[in-house]
């Protein structure tokens, strides 16, 4: 049995293409399962900024598009949750930070790569092209966990 490919009408075409040359963003990281860091393009990690001082730069999370129990969430739901958030993705450290040993006698309390649990309005919240990432002083981390999923996030 011969089966013919599907012929694409132009919208159809170009969506593809759309597709095909959309540049790298901070929502690429975000998957209809929630935060995915791996999924982070190395130039989009660049492009952000660097962290100066003591300061820390954090990828809040955002759960995943639908409950557990199935119901889709709406956009200015995730978003929304996203903003009052407690729990981020350390992206970058600033290079003083944990620097002080008299206020950190054991050393750094986070490192790049670690999910961290942080004051609700705690930093600065800095819109990036693509999405929003916070920058926090590094006494501000109040913890590290080890999926984001075991903090129940309430908005």
């Amino acid at each position: 049995m011969n089966v013919e490919a599907k012929k694409l009408t132009a919208l159809e075409e170009k969506w593809q293409q759309e597709i095909a040359a959309k540049a790298p963003s901070l929502e690429d990281a975000y998957t209809t399962e929630g935060l995915k860091p791996e999924n982070l393009d190395a130039s989009v990690v660049d492009r952000i900024p660097t962290p100066t001082g003591w300061r820390i730069a954090i990828l809040p999370y955002r759960g995943a598009e639908k409950t557990k129990g199935g119901i889709a969430l709406a956009e200015e739901t995730q978003r929304k949750q996203q903003l009052t958030t407690v729990c981020g993705y350390v992206l970058k450290v600033g290079p003083v930070a944990y620097a002080d040993e008299g206020k950190f006698p054991t050393g750094p309390w986070c490192k790049q790569g670690d999910w961290i649990i942080f004051g609700r309005y705690a930093g600065a919240r800095i819109p990036i092209d693509g999405g929003e990432i916070r920058l926090i002083n590094d006494d501000e981390v109040l913890g590290i966990v080890n999926d984001p999923e075991d903090v129940l996030h309430m908005w």
